[in-house]
């Protein structure tokens, strides 16, 4: 009741006041409403972090590239298509979840929370634009949350909003990010030793470098045609988690 009526307390207060001082109002309701944020490290079981993308492995279908990279050893995939409809992306989220449920995999989905909380997904991957990670955990506490950063600035707010782990990048060039420029395992070394939550680079990571930024600190790599663009997909993946033992 007491939180009814603040709500139309702040709905009066929008309606008496002009377009600043509704912004304003608005930042100050978020600002109430962010809890303290107590991180409690969870413990992730896994150090490769597979990002699809059905466009780097064509006459393969998604459902059967995820199935190769499952059978190559990978515990963990983010279903990230982002031109997809909703239903669609629904559906293809289904088929994925049930893949990784029968090897006991891990699945998050990009920045769709509903999607995630449709599907039992394992967490989320947020972007700078999707809601923050102290909203999810109003919504849906138990998902895993992931968030893309590509700047110390980024990661360490990520962490602050109540990031699980954050992913960096680009480590490398790559085609995914055509025109950005790489940040380089230096920086990737920086932002590790900062956070205190995992740090998966991304950008250009493949079997023969992973093992190279998990040495500077990273938690693992996100990995997106390193294993899903690779002619032989399992083998991709059965050399990548080679690397890593």
């Amino acid at each position: 009741i007491q939180g009814w009526a603040n709500t139309e307390k702040i709905i009066r207060d929008c309606q008496q006041s002009d377009r600043r001082d509704v912004t304003m109002i608005a930042l100050d309701t978020e600002k109430k409403m962010k809890p303290a944020l107590v991180y409690q490290p969870i413990d992730l079981d896994f150090h490769v972090y597979l990002v699809s993308n059905r466009k780097v492995h064509p006459g393969v279908s998604l459902l059967d590239a995820t199935l190769l990279a499952l059978k190559g050893g990978v515990r963990s995939i983010q279903l990230r298509e982002k031109d997809l409809k909703t239903r669609e992306l629904l559906r293809i989220a289904y088929e994925i979840r049930a893949l990784t449920l029968k090897f006991d995999a891990r699945l998050f989905i990009n920045d769709r929370v509903d999607i995630a909380i449709a599907i039992e997904a394992d967490g989320v991957q947020l972007g700078q634009k999707s809601i923050p990670p102290y909203a999810v955990r109003r919504i849906a506490s138990r998902l895993i949350i992931g968030v893309s950063t590509h700047s110390m600035e980024e990661a360490l707010k990520a962490q602050g909003q109540g990031a699980d782990f954050v992913t960096l990048g680009p480590i490398h060039s790559t085609k995914s990010k055509p025109g950005m420029k790489s940040l380089g395992v230096e920086n990737l070394e920086l932002v590790s030793k900062k956070l205190s939550i995992p740090v998966f680079g991304i950008g250009g990571i493949t079997h023969e470098n992973i093992k190279e930024i998990v040495e500077r600190g990273a938690f693992g790599g996100a990995m997106i045609s390193g294993i899903y663009g690779a002619k032989d997909i399992k083998q991709a993946a059965l050399k990548t988690l080679k690397v890593l033992k």
